[in-house]
């Protein structure tokens, strides 16, 4: 799957098999570019305890290859795996020299036993399990890491609560990252790790940003103008964001990892 959508509430996916939800999944290849420049990255930290000392690492739903540039930069060995062609060839364009293969959770075009990890960044949701865990433990390597990670926009800052509402956010999603991450054999159990931080960036690049999202792709012409002139209004408007230049963006970043067993 492609670096699928940075978590907000209402974005979990009911069904990772339904015909509709795998074409909302490849929509993504549309908004390459803009997700590219628009989404955040993933903390040092975060990242390092995902893997632990795992030193080849697969990137499955490697998407523009957000998670993959914090693993090159901790100077691990990474194969990035995604199922749509344009979000890969801007992958090449921010890590350049990682290997690139087209494939997806359900299917892994590598070896068995050939990587230390697996690691999925907003990626999860889009895979599934019951097809996609025999893959993943088949490419692991006895005791290998199977990692899962998120961004979560920390939406008790009120104006990115009044941005969910414009979005149509209906909950807070991560809350309910603990049940979704249910594994289960051939991997043990799941440890969690949570990390928070924040992301400065520009009044655009903060519309880019919604731009990125599965639901404001596939949306109609009509329904993306409304949402991103009601953002602007607010983003004016706000009393926390008034002549501001630059906007904080707190995220936090959920992670979870298990051992093959």
């Amino acid at each position: 799957m492609s670096d699928a959508p940075e978590r907000g509430a209402g974005e979990l996916v009911a069904d990772p098999g339904a015909p509709a939800t795998r074409r909302t999944a490849r929509s993504f290849g549309a908004a390459a570019s803009v997700y590219r420049r628009a989404r955040p990255g993933y903390p040092s930290e975060a990242v390092e305890w995902l893997i632990g000392d795992a030193r080849r690492v697969l990137d499955l739903g490697a998407g523009t290859g957000k998670l993959t540039e914090a693993l090159v930069e901790l100077d691990r060995e990474v194969i990035a795996v995604d199922p749509v062609e344009e979000m890969l060839e801007e992958l090449e364009i921010a890590v350049p020299g990682v290997p690139r293969i087209l494939g997806t959770a359900e299917d892994i075009p590598i070896e068995d036993a050939s990587v230390d990890a697996v690691v999925a960044g907003q990626a999860w949701h889009w895979f599934i399990p019951e097809r996609a865990i025999p893959e993943i433990a088949r490419v692991l390597r006895p005791g290998g890491v199977l990692g899962l990670v998120w961004n979560s926009r920390d939406t008790s800052a009120d104006w990115l609560r009044e941005a969910g509402e414009i979005m149509h956010e209906r909950h807070d999603a991560s809350a309910t990252f603990e049940s979704y991450v249910q594994v289960g054999r051939p991997f043990g159990p799941i440890e969690e790790h949570t990390v928070a931080w924040s992301k400065r960036m520009t009044r655009a690049g903060f519309l880019d940003l919604v731009r990125s999202r599965s639901s404001f792709i596939t949306a109609s012409e009509s329904e993306q103008a409304a949402t991103l002139a009601a953002l602007e209004t607010l983003l004016a408007t706000h009393p926390d964001l008034a002549g501001a230049e630059e906007l904080e963006l707190p995220y936090v970043t959920r992670c979870f990892r298990t051992r093959l067993g």
